[in-house]
């Protein structure tokens, strides 16, 4: 069995279905995938990306954006990441946190999956009840 690196281009065409000959290549590569004939990988960067272009590009809201890639995500075994729980986990935070942007949102649920805090001058982590944000202190001169 063929196993697939999804780029995001292949991603939104799927989910977007807005060009004649991508969007249909795009869903029968998906179709593939479900019926067993190839394996379709989905690496955290690449749903960080889609939601920067769904978001951005195709002003899409955040609920929307959460649930279309969720339902990608829990395709397992046709779409394999590598951590699903950890992108399922990253897409809730984002949907519930409007001031956060994903890479925040991901971020935060790696800490929880990982049990750490984390290093980050940025306050909007602090949204975050079960996250700990640890912020460097700025040295003496």
């Amino acid at each position: 069995m063929e196993t697939y690196l999804l780029d995001t281009n292949v991603l939104i065409r799927f989910l977007r279905q807005d060009h004649p000959t991508m969007g249909p290549a795009a869903k029968a590569l998906f179709r593939a995938a479900r019926a067993g004939k190839v394996r379709l990988l989905l690496e955290e960067s690449i749903v960080a990306e889609a939601v920067y272009v769904l978001q951005s590009v195709y002003k899409q809201n955040r609920a929307d954006i959460a649930d279309a890639l969720q339902a990608i995500v829990r395709r397992a075994p046709a779409i394999q990441s590598e951590r699903p729980a950890v992108l399922n986990d990253a897409l809730d935070r984002y949907r519930r946190q409007s001031q956060v942007d994903f890479a925040d949102a991901l971020l935060a649920a790696l800490a929880v999956e990982k049990q750490v805090a984390v290093a980050s001058f940025d306050r909007d982590l602090d949204r975050f009840n079960d996250v700990t944000r640890f912020e460097p202190p700025t040295p003496e001169v």
